[in-house]
């Protein structure tokens, strides 16, 4: 597929220079030693007390292996040393992945992660926790736990349906007596089990200035991305309409100075793999179909607005592996990029990606990654940089 100019952003990455980050980073440590146990996808938040939690998953494998469960650290005010891991939840005999941590408006605690029923992703279940009891040593206290059932209509498929029209045209499908991807997509989006289920976490919502949260999903199934909306701090939630496009998941979306919010997501379509966004004229209700902007991407990739306006992007920005981990910052709403790293392995054989990245009060950057250096040597990564030190 040819590259597409993208028009809702002005094309994205017109430049790109590169800022020596070594000084801004003020700390950096492992949340617990190197293991052989498979760990991946933290999540971090920032407690009103001060302390931090940050969850992950861990286990023998992935979403084949049952014994995976979600996994906890604090990081008590003041200290300089995580907590002893501790269980954040488990569910029995299924593998439990993806997990994100976040605070509503309201000041309530939300653990949501997903729950891989048949040892298959695109069958997962969203589950969540709440706590208002979080600011003791330890894990938080849960209150509640559910699930987060959506129930996406006819206008789910409609809008698959029309969107892909809005892609270019592809010119040839996955064989001679194959119908197009597109048409296969398309016509799952009418199956209503299929349109109900298998919607996955991996990055924290937006929550706007009303309370209301807009929490990004993703498909293996579809292969693109939805959000679940709600509008009462979390009680009950609604599908918005999908965001569409080939191959745009993992969605990490920000809100524009004109009040648009944007999404860039993980590229899991045709190469070049690049970093894809869409952009919503109407508070995450819908969403233009997906454009390929000149990032490079292998994974899945965090973005924020600073509180000095500047956006924050966090990934994996070369073509190949996840040996680099990039922090960009741009004063011009992405127009250009100042480029630096927070992982770059010369030997190319670490694994350094999905990212949390959250900015506290005082300004500063704190982010949380699998950091896998070489076979069987797997952690969680704290990094805080100081954004006042960047260029």
């Amino acid at each position: 597929m040819k590259k597409v100019v993208l028009t809702l952003v002005a094309a994205l990455i017109f430049s790109v220079s590169l800022i020596a980050q070594e000084s801004a980073v003020t700390k950096q440590m492992l949340v617990f030693p190197h293991q052989e146990k498979h760990v991946h996808g933290s999540s971090i938040v920032n407690l009103p007390n001060g302390d931090f939690l940050v969850t992950w998953f861990q286990g023998s494998g992935e979403r084949t292996a049952d014994d995976v469960r979600i996994m906890g650290a604090r990081l008590k005010k003041g200290e300089s040393k995580w907590s002893e891991p501790f269980l954040m939840a488990d569910t029995p005999n299924i593998p439990d992945c993806n997990p994100v941590l976040f605070l509503n408006a309201k000041g309530k605690l939300f653990l949501v992660w997903i729950a891989v029923q048949a040892n298959l992703w695109e069958q997962s279940i969203l589950r969540f926790k709440t706590s208002t009891n979080f600011s003791n040593a330890g894990p938080p206290v849960w209150e509640w736990q559910d699930n987060i059932l959506l129930k996406p209509d006819n206008r789910f498929a409609e809008e698959v349906e029309k969107k892909f029209k809005n892609l270019p045209r592809l010119t040839a499908g996955w064989a001679g007596y194959a119908p197009k991807y597109d048409d296969m997509i398309i016509e799952a989006s009418k199956d209503a089990p299929k349109r109900s289920i298998g919607w996955m976490t991996r990055i924290k919502p937006l929550i706007l200035e009303d309370g209301k949260i807009i929490l990004p999903l993703y498909s293996d199934g579809f292969n693109f991305s939805i959000t679940a909306i709600s509008e009462d701090d979390g009680a009950t939630w609604r599908p918005g309409l999908p965001i569409v496009g080939r191959g745009p998941i993992q969605p990490a979306i920000i809100k524009k100075k004109n009040g648009n919010l944007l999404a860039f997501m993980r590229d899991s379509g045709d190469e070049p793999t690049r970093v894809h966004v869409s952009e919503s004229t109407d508070k995450g209700e819908t969403w233009k179909a997906t454009e390929k902007t000149d990032i490079p991407n292998t994974a899945s990739v965090e973005l924020i607005v600073m509180k000095d306006g500047r956006w924050a992007f966090l990934g994996n920005d070369i073509d190949n592996g996840r040996y680099e981990l990039t922090l960009r910052i741009s004063d011009d709403e992405g127009k250009s990029w100042k480029r630096g790293w927070i992982e770059k392995d010369e030997t190319k054989r670490g694994g350094y990606s999905y990212p949390s990245l959250i900015q506290t009060p005082d300004g500063m950057l704190h982010m949380t990654y699998s950091h896998h250096p070489e076979k069987g040597k797997k952690s969680i990564k704290y990094v805080v940089v100081d954004p006042a030190r960047l260029p």
